[in-house]
């Protein structure tokens, strides 16, 4: 099929293009949405209350996470991959455009339901369509989802410094608008080059889901339904992790915006632009972390699937130990928005959730992957995301509690809990292990 076993089809590098531009779009609306909402109407905001604000922005990034349930279900059974993508990347672009024309609730929710619901037929299937290019078991897919990966992070890092620019210059309808003139971009590229690059691949195939349907029919193994198991434990921890992980878009941007002292060398930096400071985080770190797995694998010393993310949840904890470091040097949790904490508090939270991401995302993936049974692989994944939707809107619920409680005891109880299961996991890495049967 390929040249050069070694080599990749140039489909993944259209794929690669197409995710940055749509993750472009997502992120770059994201690193405004919690400003935009709190911001008063005559700074072009919309006037909401911090916890409502934040608590929309739960409810928006946890259904991101829901609707690719639903979109995987009806591309595989009605569309294919490649009509769903289509269509998810239109409703993305109305939806930011919807968000760009004016500033009021009428448009605020069409926009984010539209976001909503493109990112449910988009999200699952673009994944789908990178693995299908290559054979079942072909050694070249973990190197084609890590190509495919950076392209996620690089639409990541450069999307907010790109929109928080131009809201800060012009309004924040211009920052809309660009993250959907970024969503129109991708899908101009994956229409135009689809055909040549993917060729068939993602195509809806009436004959091949029939035969498909026919397996799904055999019972599960003993084998299978333990390490189904398996996959629904660690996904219950994961849970915990992406709640207090997701802070940095809800709770952590309204203390940076207030608090912490943003002025490098005479300038101040914006608030969006530290939404780009994650994906920035993982670019640098994450062939790092992949060495060092490698090496610990060649020593048979490589931690396993429940280690690592164990130790995700762990380094989330002290992560958030720095943001009530920030806290204290402010003398506490005090309104007056004079005294500022030291920027690299925050800096330093966000390495170590970087880390932590690394310990828990990708190998989380390959879990799934691994574990699943051939039949139940998208509805597994589908699981994996559902983690996400539970997590964001109690992600949201916590930040919305802030106002109330103050931050420093919120970030402390995370910071405790997020250990705590951490060990929780590691001391049950024998079990998990024993119950993967060999996986």
């Amino acid at each position: 099929m390929f040249k050069n076993k070694l080599s990749h089809p140039k489909g993944l590098y259209l794929l690669f293009l197409v995710e940055m531009w749509e993750r472009f779009s997502y992120y770059g609306m994201r690193a405004l949405l919690v400003l935009y909402l709190t911001k008063e109407t005559f700074n072009g905001g919309l006037g909401f209350k911090a916890e409502k604000a934040t608590l929309l922005y739960g409810f928006f990034t946890g259904f991101v996470y829901f609707t690719p349930l639903i979109g995987g279900w009806i591309a595989d059974k009605y569309l294919g991959q490649r009509k769903a993508i289509t269509i998810g990347a239109l409703l993305m672009m109305l939806g930011q455009f919807s968000l760009a024309s004016h500033p009021s609730l009428p448009f605020l929710y069409l926009g984010l339901v539209l976001l909503i619901l493109g990112n449910g037929f988009f999200k699952p299937n673009i994944s789908v369509v990178v693995g299908d290019l290559y054979p079942k078991n072909d050694s070249r897919k973990d190197s084609a989802f890590t190509i495919f990966y950076m392209g996620i992070n690089l639409g990541a890092f450069f999307a907010p410094l790109v929109t928080g620019f131009l809201a800060i210059k012009y309004g924040y309808n211009y920052g809309f608008l660009a993250a959907g003139i970024g969503m129109l971009l991708g899908l101009i590229f994956y229409n135009t080059l689809g055909d040549k690059y993917l060729g068939e691949v993602g195509k809806y195939k009436k004959q091949a889901k029939e035969e498909k349907n026919k397996k799904e029919k055999v019972p599960l193994t003993k084998e299978e339904k333990n390490r189904t198991w398996v996959i629904f434990i660690l996904v219950f921890f994961t849970i915990f992790f992406w709640a207090g992980f997701e802070q940095a878009g809800s709770s952590m941007t309204i203390y940076t915006e207030k608090y912490i002292n943003r002025d490098v060398l005479g300038k101040t930096i914006p608030t969006e632009w530290f939404q780009s400071v994650n994906p920035l985080f993982i670019i640098l770190l994450a062939p790092l972390f992949s060495m060092l797995w490698n090496k610990l694998r060649a020593s048979n010393k490589e931690p396993s699937i429940p280690v690592k993310m164990g130790i995700g949840m762990i380094l989330l904890g002290i992560g958030f130990s720095l943001m009530m470091m920030a806290i204290i040097q402010r003398g506490g949790d005090i309104a007056d928005e004079s005294i500022k904490a030291s920027l690299w508090f925050l800096v330093g939270t966000y390495f170590l959730h970087t880390m932590g991401e690394l310990c828990l995302s990708p190998i989380g993936l390959s879990m799934v992957t691994k574990l699943s049974p051939v039949k139940l692989a998208s509805l597994m994944m589908g699981v994996w995301m559902l983690s996400n939707f539970i997590a964001n809107i109690s992600g949201g619920f916590i930040a919305s509690y802030i106002a109330k409680a103050g931050a420093f005891h919120v970030f402390l109880a995370i910071s405790i809990l997020s250990v705590i299961l951490g060990s929780i996991l590691i001391s049950l890495n024998k079990w998990l292990t024993k119950k993967s049967h060999g996986l």
